[in-house]
């Protein structure tokens, strides 16, 4: 298994760009008719939520590629720039940028079911692509929504092999448990082949080994990527390389302190990276993701600022 380079310097993600309407309701939802819930509109995206986390956590040059519509362009580019994040927004002429409804059952620990949308976010094409993007770069993350959808597959595909070709080590997260069932698990594997880092969610990790245990599926996947981290929620995240289990990281938060989930696993990716990326070891980053995610679900949106 080949080493893992080690870099510092500029992260570029590619990846979505969406309106989060998170709805968080205390009571079960009431079919045909009303349930009460705190409703706020808030820019998100898997992928424009990792570069925000990763800016929070330190980096100090993060970019980001995505595409929206014009309805919020503007609105979306003010907000990354608030993150520190320096974007390159593509303005689909033709789709509204995506919308994802966050439903977040306050009262079942904050888990959220996602109504999706993808709009804009997932035209993104091989023509928005441009090796260029790669000057200054030291890792390319990228979405894993993307690989789920047409043109954006091919967007990714020119993004990685590009990254290939230059040197650039990249990470990708599996990002969807539903997409990835509908799409294949050996698909994915195949489409992803040649990354650096694998950052799957415990249920993502299942799904693509077949293993109920983050450990267990953490190890069998470093068997194909150089390292691998799962995470597993209030359980923390491990991190496998070559076939063996490197370590664990707590969460660092109780049930208490949670108010919503949508976007830790993001901003888990985001604090990994840049930790990464500012000269810690492995299990270093690690700790640093789930500082990241204590501190996601602590507040209301995916980001770590609006």
């Amino acid at each position: 298994m080949r080493a893992i380079p080690h870099p510092g310097g500029g992260l570029l993600v590619v990846g979505d760009v969406v309106t989060d309407i998170v709805a968080r309701h205390r009571t079960p939802l009431a079919p045909g008719t009303d349930t009460a819930a705190a409703i706020r509109a808030v820019p998100g995206g898997a992928g424009a939520n990792v570069a925000c986390w990763a800016a929070y956590g330190g980096c100090p040059d993060v970019r980001l590629l995505g595409r929206v519509g014009a309805d919020s362009a503007a609105w979306h580019e003010a907000a990354l720039t608030r993150a520190g994040v320096r974007s390159r927004l593509v303005v689909d002429p033709e789709a509204p940028t995506g919308t994802v409804i966050c439903l977040v059952d306050v009262g079942a620990g904050a888990e959220r079911t996602f109504l999706t949308d993808s709009g804009a976010a997932l035209r993104l094409s091989p023509a928005d692509w441009s090796p260029a993007l790669l000057d200054g770069v030291a890792w390319l993350h990228l979405s894993g929504y993307l690989f789920f959808a047409e043109p954006s597959r091919a967007a990714a595909g020119d993004a990685l092999a590009a990254a290939r070709a230059g040197g650039v080590p990249v990470s990708v997260d599996p990002a969807s448990v539903g997409f990835l069932g509908e799409w294949g698990v050996e698909w994915f594997l195949a489409a992803v082949e040649g990354v650096a880092v694998l950052l799957p969610s415990r249920d993502e990790a299942e799904l693509l080994t077949g293993l109920p245990d983050p450990a267990d599926a953490a190890a069998k996947l470093s068997r194909r990527f150089p390292l691998v981290v799962v995470t597993a929620g209030a359980g923390g995240a491990v991190a496998a390389r070559g076939g063996e289990v490197l370590g664990w990281a707590s969460a660092g938060v109780g049930a208490s302190g949670v108010r919503d989930t949508t976007g830790a696993g993001d901003a888990f990716t985001g604090g990994f990276l840049a930790a990464w990326l500012t000269g810690a070891g492995v299990l270093g980053a690690v700790e640093a993701g789930c500082r990241a995610g204590a501190v996601a679900v602590g507040r209301v949106g995916g980001r770590p600022c609006g």
